[in-house]
């Protein structure tokens, strides 16, 4: 995708083969900076402050990480050790696990000698099978929106989305956008709602910012305004990300999107949830056992613009004094998912749907 017109990834390998380089996501859409990674700790650093966030985009970033820590220690230790600081940074995105098992299992048939080696080609396969993987969710879910705007007659098809699903939590095409940027290519008239979403701001920052970018027709709107834009009638379909999925269908992602998904069933509004393969949690059972990160109540009680002298400063905006929680996630029930996008197909959020595009997973 594009930043200022340059076609960009959001994460690579420097030009002297080892160091990785990424964008600073916590800046956007005011300041657009690059942050150099060169060991374990600040690839860690970087996931947890969220300087990189989006499941795919910490996956990648973890297994880069992973590369970084056996260049300073390729032994049993050392990749013990790289794997559990990694693994811990958060808890609810299951692709840094799962990214994390991929690298280690890649490595350890090697002795120490050539285990970071290993790391990096893992990593720079992880990379490019994202990218492939999201290009055909993008193309699975571009047929729904097809159907919806010859059903319109040609009319804008009115999309809602939730926090940032797009390229910039991922490689490239990103997973809930993927189909709405293949629609915009292809002519087809789409406009997108993007819900700010609070406390981040994700959309708003990120989305919106990504939508403009490319020329696609959106309006940012505060969390709440969806419930009421669905009973207006000008919402066609809803269409998130998700940071896991149990292997009954429940979703976990951003907090709020429980609350879309119920406004959509409400309304009648179909709700779609696009995922890689690799979001798939095949060991949880429901939704209820996704561990919920809580992370810090500053999210809540501060936020960052833009001031107009062009600075970007932090201010309060909750009584002093005043506690918050910060939930990052919620669960969506499967009973409220209209369909999940995957890379291999669309099918309905159950255990029978996903094991029909996944049958090796029969037990």
């Amino acid at each position: 995708m594009r930043i200022q017109g340059e076609a960009s990834r959001t994460i690579w390998l420097n030009d002297d083969g080892w160091s990785v380089s990424t964008f600073d996501q916590r800046l956007f859409p005011h300041r657009i900076e690059l942050v150099r990674l060169t060991d374990v700790n600040e690839a860690a650093r970087a996931i947890k402050d969220m300087v990189v966030r989006g499941a795919p985009l910490i996956g990648v970033t973890a297994a880069y990480g992973f590369a970084l820590a056996l260049r300073d220690d390729p032994s049993d230790a050392g990749v013990r050790d790289a794997y559990h600081r990694l693994v811990e940074t958060r808890p609810t995105a299951v692709n840094l696990k799962w990214a994390l098992d991929e690298v280690q299992t890649a490595v350890m048939s090697h002795v120490p000698h050539n285990r970071a080696e290993a790391a990096y080609a893992r990593a720079a396969e992880i990379v490019e099978d994202d990218v492939a993987v999201c290009a055909r969710i993008g193309e699975n879910g571009l047929s729904i929106i097809k159907r919806l705007s010859e059903a319109k007659g040609g009319a804008p098809v009115n999309i809602l989305t939730h926090c940032n699903a797009g390229w910039l939590a991922c490689i490239d095409w990103g997973t809930a956008t993927a189909p709405v940027y293949m629609a915009h290519a292809a002519g087809i008239q789409v406009h997108v709602y993007v819900d700010e979403t609070r406390p981040r701001n994700q959309g708003g920052a990120l989305t919106a910012f990504e939508l403009g970018q490319e020329g696609v027709p959106h309006t940012v709107i505060v969390d709440n305004a969806g419930g009421h834009l669905m009973q207006a009638g000008e919402i066609d379909m809803c269409i998130v990300g998700t940071d896991r999925t149990a292997a009954n269908g429940d979703v976990a992602n951003k907090i709020g999107t429980y609350l879309k998904a119920l406004a959509a069933c409400d309304n009648n509004v179909p709700f779609y949830v696009a995922l890689p393969h690799t979001t798939i949690d095949w060991e949880l059972e429901r939704g209820h056992d996704i561990p919920i990160e809580e992370r810090s109540a500053r999210e809540v009680t501060h936020v960052s613009g833009l001031t107009s002298a062009g600075q970007v400063q932090e201010v309060q905006v909750v009584a002093s004094g005043s506690p918050a929680a910060n939930p990052a996630f919620d669960v969506t029930p499967a009973r409220l998912v209209t369909a999940l996008i995957i890379d291999r197909g669309i099918c309905p959020a159950t255990r029978e749907g996903l094991l029909s595009l996944f049958p090796e997973r029969h037990s």
